[in-house]
């Protein structure tokens, strides 16, 4: 639910996993065929495991981190991890880069760029995002909403930020 300024967007679970499956019928319509797809962890991981099992592809994972102060809402300096972790040695072929969505666009334009400079066997490289803010210098392959209000997106897990092993012992008695 965006919230009546446009500066805030509040998604359930259920409006969370109907919005991948909103994105793989994207993808699916286009006709386009991949053999992998790499997701940047961690906004991509769920998009990219919901993926990976309706398209019945391998699921590549490559770290990136910018929004590390204020649990997660303050971006900063953006790291790329060295290395890709796939189940089917280096990544090639034609590849579904997934991430949850394109905010500013630094981290999916730095990703691309780094891809296709450094890994040669990947023939084509195509992206997919939920969401998609208006300020965004990145336009995704695929993308379900455009937010031309540039709203914080308060993801259905957002609670698990500021919970901590001593507030699970509190809240489970154990």
């Amino acid at each position: 639910m965006l919230t009546e300024d446009g500066k805030h967007l509040y998604v359930s679970y259920d409006e969370y996993h109907g919005l991948i499956e909103k994105l793989a019928l994207k993808i699916h319509q286009s006709g386009w065929e991949f053999d992998t797809i790499l997701c940047l962890a961690r906004g991509g991981l769920r998009p990219g495991d919901i993926l990976s099992r309706i398209f019945d592809k391998p699921l590549a994972i490559m770290s990136t981190s910018s929004y590390r102060a204020e649990a997660g809402t303050v971006q900063g300096h953006l790291d790329i991890g060295r290395f890709i972790a796939t189940p089917k040695g280096e990544i090639a072929g034609r590849v579904l880069l997934v991430d949850d969505l394109a905010d500013s666009g630094v981290t999916l334009n730095a990703v691309v760029k780094m891809l296709k400079e450094n890994y040669q066997p990947i023939t084509e490289l195509r992206t997919a995002v939920i969401w998609t803010k208006g300020v965004s210098t990145f336009r995704a392959d695929y993308s379900v909403e455009d937010l031309p209000t540039n709203p914080w997106i308060h993801q259905p897990f957002e609670g698990y930020d500021n919970l901590s092993p001593e507030k699970l012992m509190d809240k489970w008695k154990l």
